[in-house]
């Protein structure tokens, strides 16, 4: 696992922009598996201006977004769908049909996780898989628990996890679905390389997960231990805990 720590969030993020632009320029027609939350923003801000200075091109690149909030419609402006429209795909030339996400308002959600795991296998499967972590240790939606699921699938949110989330709603945390759809960490070992980028004190305790050689359900992030291709990218608050200075 190679781990770089960086100064300040914004520069931690501008690295993991470069490994994405990166990939990219290796692959023009590579698969991307990609986050919401606070720490991608600065990132795909990052890969939008690459990309207006003619420096990364998504024009062959397919992307499945790792999570999605249920009984949200992709129109919907809390959903992750509307949110990765604002910040990311409106701004580049990655065509509408190369975007993928689990749809959290399908009639049969069982059936709408299954055919999501298609896709990613038609496709390729993923070359580059860029996350964040919870608070609590999860990746994607994949909570703490007794089992973790290898396949996409249904998953009950935590009242931490809901909370982390209660921005896109108002800050209501009663207005905060209270179940999502998320990629699972099988289908998240398959990838050929992981990124995981983590800022901030909060994350501090759940990073310090990822290099205990100790990988447990109650922390899902432990589990990329497995995993031969992965770089963590970290800011001097969140490394405080496993890379003191």
């Amino acid at each position: 696992m190679k781990v770089r720590v960086y100064r300040t969030p914004a520069e931690a993020e501008r690295a993991a922009a470069s490994v994405v632009a990166g990939q990219l320029q290796r692959k023009p027609a590579s698969v991307l598996g990609l986050p919401t939350g606070r720490t991608s923003l600065g990132i795909y801000d990052e890969l939008v201006r690459l990309h207006a200075a003619g420096a990364v091109d998504f024009s062959r690149a397919h992307t499945f977004n790792v999570d999605e909030f249920t009984g949200l419609t992709s129109k919907d402006r809390r959903s992750f769908c509307a949110f990765m429209e604002k910040h990311l795909f409106q701004r580049i030339n990655l065509p509408k049909n190369h975007i993928h996400f689990l749809d959290g308002h399908a009639a049969d959600l069982d059936a709408e996780c299954d055919g999501f795991e298609r896709k990613i296998s038609e496709a390729g499967g993923l070359d580059l898989l860029l996350l964040g972590i919870g608070a609590n240790g999860h990746i994607g939606f994949n909570e703490p628990g007794t089992a973790l699921h290898a396949r996409s699938h249904r998953v009950k949110l935590t009242t931490e996890t809901r909370r982390a989330n209660a921005g896109l709603f108002g800050g209501r945390l009663t207005a905060v679905p209270r179940e999502a759809l998320t990629m699972g960490v099988g289908t998240m070992l398959e990838a050929a390389a992981i990124v995981l980028v983590a800022t901030g004190k909060t994350k501090a305790q759940a990073v310090g997960s990822l290099f205990t050689g100790r990988i447990t359900t109650a922390r899902p992030a432990s589990v990329l231990q497995l995993h031969k291709n992965v770089e963590v990218i970290l800011d001097s608050a969140a490394a405080e805990k496993s890379f003191p200075h």
